[in-house]
């Protein structure tokens, strides 16, 4: 698989630099003043282990994951609309806070848009996670439009132990019967754990159906 690629910026205490996300699909890279940066959520972007210490001092790290800083950056999205495939772009704003003393960060916002043709719409970065703001888009789109992703499949849902900024999604593509079973938290147990696999909200594979209100456990 061919990593995608996603143009941006990134500005910390240091000034701002152009970079470009790649994502595998599992972890996301970027190299940022010549260090590369990698980790599977995009506020958990560790530096690599050999990085000389004299480079390391040009960023903020938080147990050991880079922090106190701005992201902006743009994914291809495909969509459907009115039952046509196109094309729209996820603009992407994350803001990572300085390091605390109970070991977090003293902020995370995330900030999406989606253009799509002549419109634009966008949510309102009161969430901090992929998952709500992309629901909030979808909710805002027209009727007849949705994203065409995992965030809105058939067969995606989340853990009820929670999930991270991005990335935590459980595909049940490999049990799709059971799966479409559970209509309920006490329900889901019994698939739990027994997922194909950890997916992105924002990948799409070729077995992608539109998500039904009321499946699994988030509904």
């Amino acid at each position: 698989m061919t990593p995608a690629s996603y143009p941006g910026t990134y500005v910390d205490q240091g000034g701002r630099e152009t970079l470009q996300f790649l994502n595998d699909g599992t972890t996301l890279a970027t190299t940022i003043r010549g260090v590369r940066f990698a980790g599977p959520d995009f506020d958990a972007l560790a530096p690599n282990a050999a990085t000389p210490a004299d480079q390391l001092r040009l960023f903020t790290l938080n147990n050991g994951d880079l922090c106190a800083c701005k992201f902006n950056f743009e994914i291809p999205l495909p969509v459907m609309a009115h039952s046509r495939p196109g094309s729209g772009i996820l603009q992407v704003e994350l803001e990572l806070g300085k390091p605390t003393a109970n070991g977090g960060i003293d902020q995370e916002h995330l900030q999406l848009s989606f253009a799509h043709g002549d419109s634009v719409v966008s949510s309102s970065g009161s969430s901090g996670l992929f998952e709500c703001e992309l629901l909030e888009l979808q909710s805002r789109l027209p009727e007849g439009v949705y994203l065409k992703a995992c965030i809105n499949c058939l067969y995606s849902d989340y853990s009820p132990y929670g999930q991270g900024l991005f990335g935590s999604m459980l595909c049940f593509r490999n049990i799709k019967e059971e799966y479409l079973r559970v209509t309920s938290k006490a329900e889901f147990w019994a698939v739990h754990g027994r997922q194909d696999r950890q997916v992105q909200e924002t990948f799409l594979c070729e077995q992608f159906q539109l998500r039904i209100a009321g499946t699994g456990y988030r509904g």
